[in-house]
């Protein structure tokens, strides 16, 4: 009994400090609006600005329209930031999937400290280091973050909710920078807090040998599992397990994926890496996922300069409606978990989730309905967006949080529901990759605004709202796909109401 009670507050403690981790750490370059403010206060990029400043205006150099050129390279930094942060989660799900969690976090670790040691060091005269720093801070907060959302196997039907609550503390961590505006306002150093940062890695070392697992947590959980430094006796019990299992028997997750398998014993599409890859369901969650983030993605990396258009060139109403945003991010792990409240909706009952095919075509129809909600909010949020009166955007920064907070938590929980567990890292990483390479259309949307537009947005909100109805197609193959699934279960002769506890033949 007191192993179970320890099993039990090794697993919170796992959960608490993964969720700390993901909310302080892991998504802070999408706080860059509020970083931006403090970097044009120190005069980094100042030399881009125009010398020709109008000899009436009384504003500070920073927000006025001659700075246009400093702001387009800002813009540059949070999009190529935010590109490595998709782009490498390819390779880095592959590192995850083939080493394990301790190899792809000791990356991770690296990673993240080298980018806060940079942005520490950096200048105005070495500005060009924001570069590289946001690139390796990103691509280490996407690899932390998906090494904990396996976490969320050690709560069996709590799962999606586990995945999306750790992508929204991802959403809230855009916060950090926030804190960091606040803070320097309040005479501390950009240096020092990044110095303070980069020691925070300590933490995520004692995490990574004392809270996770060498390789992967399974799923579902084989008896006996644990894992960590300091569990020699029951990691035993696992190892027991496996060697004492009959040779002809499966173990938990080979259960798992015979209970995938068609008619004849062929694997469906979504057993092999390769036959997920060119399904319609992940084709066209990339889709989705691409069209979604590009519009978060521009809205994020050109909010100050948009904000500055509304303003007409105010500084303390740019400074005001900046920390606003900033503060609205925080709610983002608050709105992830409805998200998992969606997806797990159907195991909220008397009535336990089915086993086998059954089980995974009930976690598949419930996702429709999250799709389709995360959709809806997107296209909501861009008309907000598009409204060019300030007030307005009070109600675009709410929307967008939502709206993240479902995207990302919803495309984690999706790829983990739709596709077999051992190609989640590499799944994961393919979408987040190929959704980069739309993102990188940020930049020229950027130059068109700047340019021919004259830093009016309007035009380039209304063609993203009509980018983000193609989204509305995803959801619409998934449903189909579960009704062609649905018809195969009958013509094999499965009931689609199956007892309870009832497993479903191959």
């Amino acid at each position: 009994m007191a192993g179970d009670c320890a099993g039990v507050a090794k697993r919170v403690g796992t959960l608490l400090s993964g969720l700390l981790e993901c909310g302080a750490f892991c998504g802070i370059i999408f706080g860059w609006a509020s970083l931006v403010f403090v970097l044009k206060d120190l005069g980094y990029f100042e030399d881009l600005c125009q010398s020709h400043t109008n000899a009436s205006t009384t504003l500070n150099w920073t927000l006025t329209p001659d700075c246009s050129r400093q702001d387009e390279q800002f813009s540059l930094v949070f999009t190529i930031g935010s590109f490595m942060n998709n782009f490498m989660t390819f390779p880095m799900g592959f590192i995850f999937d083939r080493f394990g969690t301790t190899i792809a976090r000791l990356i991770a670790i690296s990673l993240y400290t080298g980018g806060t040691l940079l942005i520490a060091f950096s200048s105005p005269a070495l500005a060009v280091l924001l570069f590289p720093a946001m690139s390796m801070l990103s691509v280490g907060g996407i690899l932390l973050i998906l090494t904990n959302m396996q976490v969320g196997n050690l709560f069996g039907k709590s799962r999606s909710i586990i995945i999306t609550l750790y992508n929204g503390a991802f959403d809230s961590s855009s916060a950090v920078f926030l804190i960091i505006k606040l803070l320097y306002e309040h005479g501390l150093s950009l240096r020092d807090m990044f110095l303070f940062m980069a020691a925070c890695s300590i933490w995520h070392l004692l995490r990574t040998i004392f809270l996770m697992p060498r390789t992967r947590i399974p799923y579902p959980l084989p008896p006996g599992y644990n894992y960590g430094l300091r569990c020699p006796v029951r990691s035993q019990s696992y190892r027991t397990y496996e060697e004492k299992r009959p040779p002809g028997e499966d173990g938990p997750e080979e259960k798992a994926l015979e209970a995938m398998k068609g008619r004849g014993g062929r694997d469906p599409p979504g057993v092999t890496f390769m036959a997920c890859v060119c399904s319609r369901l992940f084709a066209w969650h990339v889709v989705w996922l691409s069209v979604m983030q590009l519009r978060h993605y521009l809205f994020i990396g050109t909010l100050n300069s948009l904000l500055d258009h509304l303003a007409r060139g105010d500084p303390g109403l740019v400074s005001t409606y900046t920390n606003a945003f900033a503060y609205t991010q925080l709610c983002g792990v608050l709105c992830a978990p409805w998200n998992g409240l969606i997806l797990d909706r159907h195991k909220r009952g008397k009535t336990p989730r089915p086993e086998g095919a059954l089980g995974t075509l009930a976690d598949l129809r419930a996702s429709v309905l999250s799709l389709t909600v995360t959709v809806i909010q997107c296209v909501l949020f861009s008309i907000c967006a598009a409204v060019p009166v300030l007030p307005v955007q009070f109600a675009t920064f709410v929307l967008q949080v939502l709206s993240r907070s479902f995207l990302y938590g919803g495309n984690a929980a999706f790829l983990a529901i739709a596709f077999p567990p051992q190609h989640f890292g590499k799944l994961y990483g393919l979408a987040m990759a190929l959704s980069a390479l739309v993102a990188l259309l940020q930049y020229p949307c950027v130059a068109l605004v700047h340019g021919p537009l004259g830093g009016d947005p309007f035009y380039v909100n209304v063609g993203l709202i009509a980018v983000v109805l193609v989204a509305f197609v995803s959801p619409v193959v998934v449903a189909r796909e579960c009704r062609r699934r649905a018809k195969e279960l009958e013509a094999a002769g499965i009931p689609l109401t199956a007892p309870a506890g009832a497993e479903t033949p191959a």
